[in-house]
């Protein structure tokens, strides 16, 4: 136990730029991923690392930018998408657009939901 109190005091001491390269480290040494806290980090570290960031990006946000001619395709989907969402809530982000359907998805889950938005008759941008 002696071993992880030194760990933890030693993790304690590093800057916030630190801590992202160690982030980055573990990553790669594990193979997984530690988005969000790093990206929450990065800014109060300094003018390049939003840039990396922005180069790397693996969380993506779908916008819904107008719900079309076909509002209520569009309500159904949406209310497809997000399960948390009552049927006013749904009718209420179309018809609010421009709106965050769906945050920090994967690359992969966002353009499942920008293609069933837009053959919904909805136009969308994925960020």
């Amino acid at each position: 136990m002696a071993d992880l109190a030194k760990i933890v005091e030693d993790l304690s001491a590093l800057t916030v730029l630190e801590a992202a390269e160690l982030s980055k480290l573990l990553e790669e040494k594990w193979g997984v991923s530690a988005a969000a806290p790093v990206a929450m980090a990065m800014p109060a570290g300094g003018g390049a690392a939003p840039a990396e960031a922005a180069e790397e990006q693996t969380e993506f946000t779908v916008v819904l930018l107008d719900g079309g001619d076909k509002k209520i395709n569009v309500i159904k989907e949406v209310r497809g998408v997000r399960s948390d969402l009552g049927l006013k809530e749904a009718k209420d982000l179309v018809e609010g657009a421009p709106q965050n359907v769906v945050e920090n998805v994967s690359k992969q889950q966002a353009d499942e939901v920008a293609k069933k938005l837009t053959e919904a008759g909805a136009k969308v941008q994925v960020k």
